[in-house]
């Protein structure tokens, strides 16, 4: 059962306090700690290549986010993601803004290329150009829906090997046994930059204790970002509560609010 997975998943994350490296962007890197730490792994932000290869080699997952992308970015991520091949560690990429620029489409390709093991987590206009097919993209947000995106991410799943998260009023969780549906959330987390990001780093969390589908991460960020929403007055207010609903969280409540199909 989807549900016994998810619960099985965050019950492990808790008790084994994974590490999670994360190369990620300079905008959401107190966003995605946090949200580690709340959900109870442990983060750590690693961008040298001359510590990644011992770094992976206890770390539980690898979470490359590709916010802040330049020419100095580029060879830690692969270096990184060759690593974590090594080790054979799960490595969830973010591809930001995909589809935005020549640079961003082809080093998010690159790196899908290389990894062995591999989780792809964005929104629908991020999916839909990573797999190639045209894309309405405005900079790192998503102007499509993420229902228009299921079919590139069948795509990504063969292509890559991979599984496929795609975020968005109603996520999608494409693997090769199929699709599932997650109808969480609330319409004020895109209103808060990061938002994707967290949940990215919260999918290593998960892929670090063998949940690879990346399921059990946007199951969670779906309940607590709706938890959030009630007590929140505002984007501001809400970033405080999602960590605080991310701490919280118990296996009663996460059943009890799930809406999956």
């Amino acid at each position: 059962m989807n549900t016994e997975t998810i619960v099985a998943g965050l019950k492990q994350v808790r008790e084994s306090k994974p590490l999670v490296v994360n190369i990620t962007n300079y905008v959401v890197m107190n966003n995605s700690a946090n949200a580690l730490l709340a959900l109870g792994a442990s983060p750590i932000m690693a961008h040298s290549q001359q510590e990644m290869a011992e770094m992976m080699s206890f770390a539980g997952a690898l979470v490359i986010n590709i916010g802040t992308l330049d020419s100095a970015w580029t060879p830690r991520m692969i270096h990184a993601v060759e690593q974590a091949n090594l080790n054979k560690k799960t490595v969830v990429l973010d591809p930001v803004g995909c589809g935005a620029s020549v640079l961003r489409t082809e080093t998010s390709r690159q790196i899908a290329a290389w990894a062995e093991s591999l989780i792809i987590r964005g929104n629908a206009s991020e999916i839909i150009a990573l797999a190639g097919e045209r894309a309405q993209s405005k900079g790192v947000d998503a102007l499509d829906s993420s229902e228009a995106a299921v079919g590139a991410a069948r795509y990504l799943v063969e292509a890559y090997n991979c599984n496929v998260v795609v975020s968005g009023a109603t996520d999608y969780v494409v693997t090769s046994q199929g699709e599932t549906q997650l109808n969480n959330g609330h319409e004020m987390m895109p209103y808060v930059t990061g938002m994707g990001c967290s949940l990215s780093a919260l999918t290593g969390a998960f892929a670090a204790v063998g949940e690879n589908t990346g399921l059990a991460a946007a199951a969670v960020m779906g309940v607590v970002g709706e938890i959030a929403a009630e007590r929140a007055k505002g984007p501001g207010s809400l970033q405080v509560e999602i960590l605080d609903a991310l701490y919280q969280l118990d296996e009663a409540t996460l059943l009890k609010r799930l809406k999956i199909s």
